[in-house]
């Protein structure tokens, strides 16, 4: 009969087969992505004759580090020293105006008026 992760010492070392299926009983994780963590410095593995071992603990820490923030609204700008509540909709700063381009051609006449003006 096979023990469930809590009823497991987290500070037990295992091997990586046996962490990723007491772990991820579900799936979704492997060895080879377990090693891949272990080389990003993600989590922490004992090596005891050769052999790679990790604690539950080890692991949840290394989910702790891997967890996404939630990113608020990417679309708005608020001014640095200000809150969002500070600035109005009405009052973004900025333009959305498109301006006028000038032509390559142009800005290179330009350049040579100045130069032979000199």
């Amino acid at each position: 009969m096979s023990k469930s992760s809590s009823e497991i010492d987290q500070d037990a070392p295992m091997r990586l087969a046996d962490a990723v299926r007491i772990a991820f009983p579900k799936g979704g994780m492997t060895v080879a992505g377990l090693r891949r963590e272990i080389n990003r410095g993600r989590l922490i593995p004992e090596k005891i004759a050769g052999k790679h071992f990790v604690t539950l603990a080890g692991i949840e820490e290394m989910r702790r580090k891997c967890r996404v923030e939630a990113k608020g609204p990417g679309s708005s700008f608020v001014p640095p020293g200000t809150t969002a509540q500070e600035t109005s909709p009405t009052e973004q700063p900025g333009s959305s105006e498109m301006v006028p381009s000038i032509a390559a051609q142009d800005a290179l006449s330009m350049k040579l008026q100045r130069l032979s003006e000199r």
